[in-house]
């Protein structure tokens, strides 16, 4: 039997919608061009990570319990921030424990993933180009790489990337500082922590540095900006101009 296209729908996040709104329509036509049948469903909000992380988590559970149903038909969920990919994976099944709500969160953690993960290992593709050029180089976001032990994906396709070198970052597994409410509550810690990555970025050599999370991108966009550098902190999908084969 020939199976069709492959759907997905697209949870945006917070900074996505307000701060990185090219990022999604880049992921849009990203997947389109890949054969896939994309969607957004509409009312989406906030996960509830910040609630959750603040240890509201009766509020973050009637958060989760409004986004269920809105994903409830979803082939697959395509997140572009690794850590609100987390939150629906890891933290929604804990939060809402009745029976029906709790098998749709179960249902739901499964059916969704980050975007380089979701190209690599639900697509199987690998190979892009690029328009950017230059030398590139990858951070690792704590949530991505800690919570969904995720570090392979990303870097397949930015090592397979034609039109860019990519190199690896020294300490690309170290925290940008941004920590979500974490660099408003400790502004000097974050600071001290987001300057020592700002120096590993321009110890490559790398014309910009790729995140798949939207927290580490404003961090890191912030700090280069003050410093009036011309690297420029990307989203991964920024990047992939058409994909090759």
């Amino acid at each position: 039997m020939t199976r069709g296209p492959v759907g997905a729908s697209l949870m945006i996040t917070c900074l996505g919608d307000l701060f990185y709104p090219e990022v999604g329509e880049r992921i849009v036509r990203l997947l389109q061009a890949l054969g896939v049948v994309v969607d957004f469903p509409r009312g989406q909000t906030c996960c509830g990570l910040p609630l959750f992380n603040s240890g509201y988590r009766r509020e973050a559970a009637a958060v989760a319990r409004r986004t269920l149903p809105l994903f409830r038909d979803s082939e697959h969920v395509v997140v572009p921030s690794g850590s609100c990919a987390w939150m629906v994976k890891h933290e929604y099944p804990g939060l809402v424990r009745d029976g029906a709500e709790r098998r749709a969160a179960e249902a739901l953690s499964r059916r969704t993933f980050e975007l380089s993960q979701f190209l690599v290992t639900v697509l199987g593709k690998t190979d892009f180009e690029t328009e950017l050029g230059g030398r590139v180089t990858y951070h690792d976001s704590c949530h991505l790489l800690r919570g969904l032990h995720e570090s392979a994906s990303p870097r397949t396709i930015l090592r397979k990337l034609r039109g860019a070198e990519f190199v690896e970052l020294p300490g690309s597994d170290e925290c940008c500082g941004f920590g979500g409410s974490f660099s408003v509550r400790l502004p000097e810690v974050s600071t001290s922590i987001l300057e020592k990555k700002l120096a590993s970025i321009d110890s490559t050599g790398a014309t910009c540095v790729v995140a798949c999370d939207a927290g580490c991108l404003m961090q890191m966009q912030g700090g280069l900006g003050r410093r009036g550098s011309k690297v420029r902190a990307v989203h991964l999908a920024e990047l992939l101009s058409r994909e090759a084969r």
